[in-house]
Parts: structure tokens; C-alpha cells; sequence
């Protein structure tokens, strides 16, 4: 879906949101697109966007305790003044503040799973951070740690050492980014836990006003931008059953394809399956 009929300048077009300059603030909708190894599919999951950004302003509910985000006060009530006449369009909508995001993405990893398990398994460590010998794909780590990567405009996103990002965003910053990542990476894991959830790794993103002061931007601890686990079938060495789009990514594995534009057609009973697997963690972890 491509959202159309706004008064609004289009400020922005990712591979799954539109932004939009409404003056004093963005507004950021969520399409239903779905976006894997960095190629937007040819078919999306109905009511994936509205999933996603419900699931997102719970979470941003609980991470405002820990860290200012780039919500506007009010709101619901702003919300609904911006969107009259498009009141179908508030579900998958935030309204925020204008804000000049990092370079990076603040990826916090408390399992090793994916890119992870694969450099862990070449060198025995994830870039500059060593880690235990023996770790199984799936293996809980000691501790969560900071794996920062570039954000690419097109294509790959590369991790990055913690030196090389101290050296981007400034080592005063880099702390900050790099503990309040920990911490919310740590509140969401206790909260998914009591759902009998997992968190095993998550990536934030952040931002600066015009003082200077760091706000927590984007999306927060959403399936998009999150590996869930159920917890009853955790089990390290193996693949681990997901609620984010490791299904979608499994089968895509499965097609030959090359992972360049254009994407295969998703199967019906992918997009159920995509689509059943967003709403049970977002009912599981809101409950």
C-alpha cells in the first residue's frame, strides 16, 4: 500500500513508512509492506502496519521511564486533530517531533542468533567484543552487548566496532547511546519474559532537537525491528521458532532467488502465517 489523499508534503519513503511534513511535526505511517534482506516484497501482510505501530506506542509508553522519546504531548488528541478526515490512517500513525537522527543503529543482542551467530562462528567474537568458547546458535550471552552498525540508505547496514562508532557520534554521545540502549534493551526483555517471550536481540535508533539533547526515535521493540522467541521452545543449537520475520525470511531461503529487487510473491499461507505470528506477540506482550 502507498498511503495517498494527505494534504501533507511526503517528507520521506522508507521500504515500509511514510513520512510526512505536517509543519511543526512529522508524521510517520506504517504500510503494510514487508521488507526482507533489505527488498520490499511484491505483496504485503494485510494489517501488519497497524500491528506494528500499536505494539510501537505501548512500547514507547514504557521506554518514555528510562529515556525522553520523539512522541509529541498529547498524543492521541494531536493525533486525531492532524489525521480529520483520515481517521483510518490513525491506527498505523505516530505523530513526532522534528529531530536529526544518528548514523547509527544501537543494536543490543542478549542471545546469539543471525549475523551474530555468523561472525561469532568465523572468529569466536562479533567484531571487537570476545565472547565465550562453545556459544550454540540460540546461546543466551553472559550479558547483553552493544553491536552498533552504520545505517545504509541502500542496501546493507555493516556492523561496526565500538571504537569506530565512539569516533562517529562522539564518545560523550556514544555512552549515552550505548547505556540507554542496554537499559531498554533490559526492560523489554523482563517484560517479554513475564509473557513467556524472549527478547533475543533488538536495535534502536536516536535523535537530536535542535539543543542537542538525545530522544529515542523510529520504532521501539516491534517484530520488525526485534528477534521474539517463544521461551517454551528455547532451545540453543538449532533454529529457534520466531515471531518476527524469520518465518518470512526461512522460505524466502528456500526460493531461488537472489535477494535483489524484485522479491518472490509471497504464498497466501505465508502472509497468514506472517500475519498470525505479529498479532500473537503483540496480544502476548501487551496483555
Amino acid at each position: 500500500m502507498t498511503v495517498t489523499g494527505l494534504p501533507y508534503r511526503l517528507h520521506a519513503k522508507g521500504k515500509v513508512r511514510e513520512v510526512f511534513d505536517c509543519g511543526e511535526y512529522y508524521l510517520i505511517i506504517a504500510t503494510d509492506r514487508l521488507s526482507a534482506f533489505d527488498v520490499v516484497m511484491p505483496n504485503g501482510v494485510p494489517g501488519k502496519g497497524i500491528l506494528l505501530t500499536q505494539l510501537s506506542l505501548w512500547w514507547f509508553e514504557q521506554a518514555k521511564e528510562i529515556f525522553p522519546t520523539h512522541l509529541v504531548d498529547q498524543h492521541t488528541e494531536q493525533l486525531a486533530k492532524i489525521l480529520k478526515g483520515h481517521e483510518t490512517l490513525i491506527s498505523r500513525s505516530m505523530l513526532v517531533k522534528k529531530l536529526t537522527p544518528l548514523p547509527v543503529e544501537a543494536v543490543v543482542r542478549g542471545y546469539l542468533a543471525g549475523s551474530g551467530y555468523k561472525e561469532y562462528k568465523k572468529s569466536g567474537a562479533i567484531l571487537d567484543r570476545a565472547l565465550p568458547a562453545g556459544l550454540l546458535d540460540g546461546s543466551q550471552l553472559p550479558s547483553p552487548i552493544f553491536t552498533p552498525t552504520t545505517k545504509a540508505a541502500e542496501g546493507h547496514d555493516a556492523a561496526i566496532t565500538l571504537a569506530e562508532c565512539s569516533k562517529l557520534l562522539g564518545e560523550e554521545t556514544f555512552k549515552k547511546v550505548r547505556d540507554t540502549s542496554i537499559a531498554l534493551y533490559k526492560m523489554g526483555a523482563t517484560r517479554a519474559a513475564k509473557a513467556g517471550v524472549i527478547l533475543a536481540d533488538t536495535k534502536f535508533e536516536f535523535g537530536k532537537d535542535a539543543q542537542g539533547n538525545l530522544v529515542l526515535i523510529d520504532e521501539v521493540l516491534t517484530p520488525d525491528s526485534s528477534r521474539y522467541w517463544p521461551v517454551a521452545s528455547w532451545k540453543p543449537g538449532q533454529a529457534q521458532p520466531s515471531y518476527d520475520k524469520q518465518f518470512v525470511r526461512d522460505w524466502l531461503e528456500s526460493q531461488p532467488w537472489n535477494k535483489t529487487s524484485p522479491g518472490p510473491t509471497l504464498p497466501e499461507d505465508v502472509i497468514r502465517k506472517t500475519q498470525a505470528l505479529y498479532s500473537e506477540c503483540l496480544q502476548r506482550l501487551t496483555a
